[in-house]
């Protein structure tokens, strides 16, 4: 794991104990922290070994180092967060933590990835490139294993962070030696003044940055939200929308104008790092993509399936839908919003629509004036109604534009459902 020397004696309140809370918790231990932790879950306070189990609601706070807390603690709504404002703690992250150990690891580089979307897809890529060309590299933050909970890399290696806003709120230190902003589109606006506020979380990626360390910007991000504005002085700008690239028939996985857009931002990245062109034209013919991201799951009787669960807001969705000429689209589920503005300019390419879940009703009133729509209700149901229709050459596409918590898990409960709903029509039809 990753630690570092510098927690050794100092005092640690850590607020959730599931995934990365649970890593944060190992590393600051094995680092010589004293630790006192807290989960509302009874079932994760069991068997925390070196760590003293305590509400931290009943502790004064005045007296730890910092608060660390996991990302989906709201800063500006909770009460444990407001106290240790109060009592001058600071409230941090693991990646904070991360940016603490970088002292004490083998000379390495890091980049850091964010925006609205893509984020996965762009640290994916940049992942695989550096390993085609042979550097030792990780991905971690919003992807992956834990960060902490990785074993160090040797020597000239490669940290690539996916890095939320809201990981980015509990940063202050992460100094990336290249930083990447794909976009900024509406999307957990409960948690910010704003846009502009939601713009401005992300840019503070930037603001770590010292010279000469590079910043990868979205134009459109820079000219409606002015997210270089005092965040990037003094350092060099790459332009993301300004990046050639050649051969895009070659890349199976990164089809669509989105996946145009990740891949200039990765190779833009790449070019920082050193990466020749040649490995990066070789890396991106052999990128496999990932799961539940335009994701091709199987072709039955001409018709190909695809799997884009993660696209959880309409601007995700809007890429996957102009990716293809003739689409059956399942939508629906949680929305974040009220309209389906976004995915309009790619209507034109909607043979029918097949609407689910919480949000079906209202995304098929939208939708009746524009495209043949059917309120499927369930995803079983969407794919066997979408499979009837559908032609050769057709694609049949989840790409929901809403979150999933009123049917699923999460996006990947989701995307797995699709895909046994799939499975199923193949061992029905004998494909």
């Amino acid at each position: 794991m990753i630690v570092a020397r510098a927690w050794r004696g100092r005092r640690f309140a850590v607020l959730g104990l599931a995934r990365s809370g649970a890593a944060t918790v190992q590393a600051l231990v094995a680092g010589g922290a004293e630790v006192m932790a807290w989960d509302s879950d009874s079932g994760r306070r069991q068997d925390v070994a070196g760590v003293t189990i305590a509400d931290l609601d009943t502790l004064d706070l005045a007296g730890f180092d910092a608060l660390v807390v996991s990302p989906g603690v709201p800063l500006n709504t909770h009460p444990l967060a407001a106290r240790a404002r109060a009592a001058g703690v600071p409230v941090i992250g693991d990646i904070e933590l991360f940016a603490h150990a970088r002292a004490d690891l083998p000379p390495h580089k890091v980049v850091g990835i964010t925006g609205t979307n893509g984020k996965s897809t762009t640290t994916a890529l940049v992942t695989h490139i550096c390993k085609e060309a042979g550097v030792p590299t990780l991905m971690g933050g919003n992807i992956g294993l834990p960060i902490l909970a990785q074993q160090p890399l040797p020597e000239g290696g490669v940290y690539v962070l996916e890095l939320s806003s809201y990981q980015i709120d509990l940063t202050q230190s992460l100094d990336c030696d290249v930083a990447v902003l794909l976009n900024v589109t509406p999307d957990h606006l409960d948690r910010y003044d704003g846009l502009d506020g939601y713009a401005a979380s992300k840019a503070r990626l930037f603001a770590m940055q010292a010279g000469p360390h590079v910043a990868v910007v979205d134009h459109r991000a820079e000219a409606e939200h002015d997210v270089l504005s005092g965040a990037a002085d003094g350092l060099p700008i790459l332009f993301i929308d300004d990046v050639p690239l050649d051969g895009r028939a070659g890349w199976p996985s990164l089809q669509g104008p989105h996946n145009l857009h990740n891949a200039r931002a990765a190779v833009a990245a790449c070019r920082v790092l050193g990466v020749e062109d040649r490995v990066i034209d070789r890396a991106l013919r052999s990128f496999s993509g990932l799961p539940h991201r335009m994701e091709r799951v199987a072709t039955i009787d001409g018709v190909t399936y695809i799997n884009d669960s993660k696209a959880t807001n309409p601007d995700s969705a809007a890429p996957a839908l102009a990716a293809y000429p003739r689409v059956h689209w399942i939508v629906g589920g949680q929305a974040k919003g009220n309209d389906l503005d976004a995915c309009a300019p790619a209507f034109g390419h909607v043979v029918r629509a097949y609407t689910i879940g919480e949000a079906g009703p209202r995304f098929a009133a939208i939708l009746k004036d524009e495209v043949p729509v059917e309120e499927a209700g369930t995803l079983d149901a969407a794919v066997r109604l979408a499979a009837a229709q559908a032609i050769a050459g057709d694609v049949v596409l989840l790409s929901p534009a809403c979150a999933s918590f009123d049917q699923f898990r999460d996006f990947e409960d989701r995307g797995r459902a699709f895909r046994a709903a799939v499975d199923a029509l193949g061992k029905e039809v004998g494909a």
